[in-house]
């Protein structure tokens, strides 16, 4: 595919995936944020997206990176907002003003985890939802983030 032709996809982390292979590996692997960006990075290319990855422990630093997104544009956004994921509205609010498909992903099975991890304040925004799948998750998610971009909508 010729690379004007390749759509921008954000792979967005949240808190504590730069612990990636330094956590428990039954439950998130052992593969590390590196190598799991490379992975995405990767498989995005063979599916027709330019990937580029950003992660940070700061809720404001990943709105701000959202509302970046907003301004420049992002054909799909594929996230693993970490414990956010359960609670903060103010990632929720920010994800609700992107033009495009988001897949929200989990290395985990969260909704086979604590009470808490089970409610997922942006799953109402996402076209897709993996987890529980490990890294093999996000490649499914990119498959339907592809889908989602060649019809023009959803996933």
């Amino acid at each position: 595919m010729a690379a004007d032709a390749l759509k921008l996809l954000w792979l967005l982390h949240g808190v504590n995936l730069d612990m990636l292979g330094r956590r428990d590996a039954a439950v998130y692997g052992t593969l590390t944020l590196a190598e799991l960006e490379a992975r995405v990075t990767a498989e995005g290319a063979r599916l027709g997206f330019a990937v580029r990855c950003f992660q940070t422990n700061h809720e404001g630093a990943l709105v701000e990176k959202i509302h970046e997104l907003v301004r420049e544009g992002a054909d799909a956004v594929l996230i693993n907002p970490g414990a956010w994921t359960h609670y903060s509205y103010a990632l929720r609010d920010a994800l609700e003003m992107i033009g495009a498909p988001i897949a929200e992903v989990h290395l985990s099975a969260v909704e086979e985890r604590e009470e808490w991890r089970r409610t997922s304040v942006i799953a109402d925004l996402a076209a897709v939802r993996v987890s529980g799948k490990g890294a093999s998750g996000y490649d499914e998610a990119l498959a339907a983030l592809a889908v989602a971009c060649a019809e023009g909508g959803a996933a």
